[in-house]
């Protein structure tokens, strides 16, 4: 079966299953309100005119790329998991033996994941920002602040955003080609980038010789290749530390997909199947 074939057999797996939109419909919630709820936050800081009195005054120029890149700073979870469920599934209903028959080279089905994948992490980048620059661009304009939508920095952002989703469904992938079993893959994914990474980053911020490792952290890198986040954009400066362009960044997430599609490749892709 050729390439071509094999990647719309794939996508025609995943959009015969409910996972896809269900997990889209928790992203549009899930960042959405976030986005919302920060947008109102920061631009009532902005204009002083958050309860209490007492807010820190944040710049308006600075407000907008943080909630719109709210789609990946919290977001990047829902393209993470249906990278890694487009394969465990393959394993969980045995769906996978009639790939193989049809498919016998093995990496071209695996190829065709890729390719597949992509196409959906663009289909979620592209509901991710909706859900965020939509209600956050409205927001702003109820509060005087600019919703720099003309800002050509702006639109750059939101690309980089698209790829930062791409490259988080590869990486799903290659950690269901590895883990193979849904629940396990389900419970590190989320386990990894929820607690695990967020714990880390956040000691690293004040042990020196942490710091730097931080930097190539997955989700740190996904921040810096999107250049902004409400981890980082208000947090006071490390001292030192690691500090990659865009693309570097981009390059480290795209590293950690290569490297566990290889291994799980080796390991695990080429076994028999149960």
């Amino acid at each position: 079966m050729s390439l071509v074939r094999v990647t719309q057999s794939e996508l025609t797996k995943l959009f015969s299953t409910s996972i896809w939109w269900i997990l889209a419909l928790v992203l549009v919630v899930y960042a959405g309100g976030n986005a919302a709820i920060l947008a109102w936050v920061f631009g009532a800081s902005s204009a002083g005119s958050l309860p209490g009195g007492s807010a820190p005054d944040i710049p308006a120029e600075t407000i907008p790329p943080v909630i719109y890149s709210t789609a990946s700073a919290v977001g990047y979870v829902f393209p993470l998991l249906i990278g890694a469920l487009m394969v465990t599934s393959d394993f969980r209903h045995q769906t996978l033996t009639p790939t193989f028959l049809a498919t016998p080279r093995r990496a071209r089905a695996l190829g065709g994941k890729v390719i597949a994948g992509a196409g959906i992490g663009i289909v979620y980048a592209v509901v991710g920002l909706a859900a965020t620059v939509a209600p956050g661009a409205a927001i702003f304009v109820t509060q005087d602040v600019p919703t720099a939508l003309d800002d050509s920095d702006t639109w750059a952002l939101l690309g980089r955003v698209v790829i930062a989703y791409v490259l988080w469904v590869l990486v799903g992938i290659g950690a269901g080609t590895l883990l193979r079993n849904q629940v396990a893959a389900i419970v590190v994914v989320v386990g990894f980038t929820q607690l695990v990474e967020p714990v880390v980053r956040t000691v690293g911020a004040f042990l020196d010789g942490v710091r730097d490792a931080t930097a190539f952290l997955p989700g740190a890198a996904s921040d810096g290749l999107v250049g902004a986040s409400i981890y980082s954009t208000f947090a006071p400066p490390a001292a030192g530390g690691v500090d990659l362009a865009w693309w570097g960044n981009g390059l480290v997430l795209l590293g950690y997909a290569v490297v566990l599609m290889v291994v799980g490749y080796v390991a695990s892709w080429r076994r028999d199947v149960a």
